[in-house]
């Protein structure tokens, strides 16, 4: 396959969460705005992190296989172009202060 199609579905409750699908796998991400609401990451899943208009984004995947953890980065890149934000930097862990501290 030459790229993978992704979708969006979006919560008319909230406007901040949105979840992107691949439209080719059964790849799902969950975006939370980090300025706007809670997040407790899940032990299971992948999360990533970026900024976009001056928002910290959380990444989530819902249910991750492990043929799909390849295409994450592929996915958020298209939503940072969907938010027409394409030099977003996606980062590995949340860069809020105290955030990465091992328990």
């Amino acid at each position: 396959m030459d790229h993978n199609v992704y979708l969006l579905a979006t919560d008319p409750k909230n406007a901040c969460r949105d979840v992107i699908h691949s439209r080719d796998t059964a790849l799902k991400i969950r975006v939370f705005c980090l300025s706007e609401e809670r997040f407790s990451p899940h032990e299971n899943e992948i999360q990533l992190y970026g900024y976009a208009h001056s928002k910290l984004y959380a990444f989530e995947t819902i249910n991750i296989v492990a043929e799909d953890a390849l295409d994450v980065v592929g996915a958020i890149q298209w939503y940072a172009d969907y938010m027409d934000c394409p030099e977003m930097e996606i980062l590995p862990d949340d860069p809020r202060p105290g955030q990465n501290i091992a328990m």
